[in-house]
């Protein structure tokens, strides 16, 4: 059995929203059948029956995203019903999980055309209540929040585990001896490439706005910060002596991405040219409570397997859960140029909607790579309860 090649032929993603924001009021299904819509129309040469299969990466699946979304955004977005979903969770690792699937059913011969992606939507995520361990108790029962991070911890994790990711993020400040000035400063560059790209108009071909919702360019980006306001923001996790604040970690947000993945077959039905070719993917294991330096090691691995090295990249997309994860792995890629990560702004600025954000990252890899119009890039992310999952590209 031949082993066939898979292409990107689009990519796009919604403006990403804050808490609370611009999109608070959009169902993560409908954001997720927005993006789906936006690729089918697109294409038009392409007959959406022909779509084999979508793929939709959510962390949470607690609320609206519940019932399998991926299916849901198929009919929400008006496919043929014929046209199945399958929803994936991989935690912040979903839409690249969902696209690295994809991938792999097309290049097995599984699947012709698929679509992949993402969605989350942490101002919609529900308060949960469990059920309790006998009939009618007397006592108050306790609602858990399914924003974001552990909940309804099995007892037997070992506590060292089972830290908050924030409380992660200072472990691996701990570990590198990152100071708050070099998380702060790392954080101003996200925003201010950010700010930069959209004004450049370099997210033009990427971001489909959602209609009836005032929200043309991402929401936290903040053009005015500075290394003087940052400064005043308390440290979050460790009042005394910590280094991770809101300004140099990644915010709460909603929003969904999608990517158009085809073999040969499918490429000539669309009339397109790809943006780019998916190469090969790695995922990995680490503690849990270091999962901020969970890519170092996928990176490594996707690296080797598509043999090539950190000096043949054009484009890397590292996914900002917060300054001082980024850090660390840089700190572990002393042979990577630093100069070519998140040339864009980073999920700092951006925003980090779980389930979204590894399509988005892979997304604008392929963009980039068309863009440049040749090179290797790669896409990864740190994932909470100790993973990282990266992806090579090629154009």
């Amino acid at each position: 059995m031949s082993i066939r090649d898979v292409y990107i032929v689009d990519a796009v993603r919604t403006p990403i929203g804050k808490f609370g924001g611009a999109l608070a009021g959009v169902r993560p299904d409908d954001l997720a059948a927005h993006v789906v819509r936006a690729l089918v129309d697109r294409s038009p040469a392409l007959d959406p029956a022909r779509v084999d299969d979508v793929y939709f990466g959510d962390a949470n699946g607690a609320g609206e995203d519940n019932r399998d979304v991926a299916r849901m955004a198929v009919l929400l977005a008006g496919l043929p019903v014929s046209v199945p979903g399958v929803t994936v969770n991989r935690l912040c690792g979903s839409g690249m999980e969902a696209v690295i699937q994809a991938a792999r059913a097309i290049a097995l011969g599984d699947a012709s055309v698929a679509i992949a992606g993402g969605v989350e939507s942490m101002s919609r995520a529900p308060w949960v209540l469990q059920k309790p361990e006998r009939a009618f108790p007397a006592g108050h029962q306790q609602l858990h929040s399914t924003t974001l991070g552990w909940r309804m911890t099995n007892p037997r994790m070992p506590a060292e585990w089972t830290v908050s990711l924030g409380e992660g993020a200072e472990l691996v400040a701990d570990k590198h001896g990152l100071t708050r000035d070099q998380q702060d400063a790392f954080a101003l560059a996200s925003h201010r490439k950010a700010a930069e790209a959209w004004a450049k108009g370099l997210y033009d071909d990427e971001v489909v706005p959602y209609a009836g919702v005032d929200l043309t360019r991402d929401e936290c980006i903040r053009d005015t910060t500075s290394m003087e306001a940052l400064a005043k923001l308390k440290p979050s996790f460790r009042p005394t002596g910590g280094t991770v604040t809101a300004g140099n970690s990644s915010p709460l947000n909603d929003g969904a991405a999608a990517l158009l993945l085809v073999d040969e077959e499918g490429l000539r039905e669309t009339g397109r040219e790809p943006l780019a070719r998916i190469r090969t993917s790695a995922v990995t294991g680490i503690e849990p409570q270091l999962f901020g330096l969970g890519p170092v090691a996928a990176v490594r691995r996707a690296l080797e397997k598509a043999g090539r090295s950190f000096t043949d990249l054009t484009a890397f997309e590292l996914n900002e859960a917060f300054a001082a994860q980024a850090l660390g792995c840089l700190a572990e890629w002393p042979e990577l140029d630093p100069e070519i990560v998140n040339p864009r702004g980073g999920a700092v600025a951006i925003g980090h909607p779980l389930g979204a954000s590894g399509a988005r990252l892979a997304g604008s890899v392929a963009h980039q790579l068309a863009a440049a119009g040749s090179g290797t890039g790669l896409a990864a992310l740190c994932i909470g309860v100790g993973q990282g999952l990266a992806l090579v590209l090629e154009r």
